[in-house]
């Protein structure tokens, strides 16, 4: 992964409601870590060792405050670079007394690059990432070869990488890219079924029930 990239992510900023600010300027310093160039050892974060599952662009956090309040036997890291969505997962840290999550507000390819230590996950979620649907915007797209080669090298064996769309096309271009790199596996021979880990958001139900697709992609990592 070279040191240039092109973001996946735009300059929109969305609304900061006030009890997002207010968890915001209340809570960062004690669930949020700082950005920084150099391998991180996340135990000391979470005051307890315990398998560490990423979650890349986790939005408002629904999903990762349901998944850690139901696994709580693993801690989670997520990273998201817009405060509207640090803030909503705040609020729900405090009031859902989470102590497995912490939050890291900075650009996933750098803190994937800089801050994770190889073989160190045993899990990563990529849930709905931006599917920059014009064809001109599609190098953008998170899921590529050069990333997911890095993602995949931070994996521990037997580790999983999960992503999920509801863009045709995008699940097509995952599909390709999980399955051209060598140190992952398919799960499933190509779509998976949705794990019953990963809830349904209200997006996704609404999409749904107006005949929108989803796919799921569960790759593990192979052993050395």
């Amino acid at each position: 992964m070279t040191s240039q990239h092109i973001r996946s992510f735009s300059g929109r900023r969305g609304h900061f409601t006030v009890g997002q600010k207010q968890a915001y300027a209340t809570l960062f310093e004690t669930y949020c870590i700082a950005y920084r160039p150099n391998r991180v050892t996340f135990e000391q974060h979470f005051a307890r060792p315990a398998p560490l599952v990423l979650e890349i662009g986790f939005g408002m956090g629904e999903s990762t405050a349901a998944i850690a309040a139901a696994r709580s036997e693993h801690n989670f890291l997520g990273v998201e670079v817009y405060p509207a969505g640090v803030g909503s997962l705040l609020g729900k840290i405090e009031r859902e007394r989470l102590s497995n999550i912490r939050i890291i507000q900075h650009d996933a390819f750098e803190v994937v690059r800089d801050m994770i230590a190889p073989a160190s996950l045993a899990g990563i979620h990529i849930y709905f990432p931006d599917p920059w649907p014009k064809v001109r915007h599609h190098k953008r797209r998170l899921i590529k070869a050069p990333f997911v080669c890095a993602l995949a090298e931070r994996l521990q064996p037997g580790g999983y990488l999960h992503c999920a769309t509801d863009w045709a096309h995008y699940a097509e271009q995952m599909l390709q890219v999980l399955s051209g790199e060598a140190l992952l596996e398919n799960t499933a021979r190509d779509y998976a079924q949705r794990p019953a880990y990963r809830p349904l958001t209200k997006f996704e139900q609404r999409g749904l029930r107006l005949g929108h697709g989803v796919w799921d992609l569960v790759f593990t990592r192979l052993a050395p």
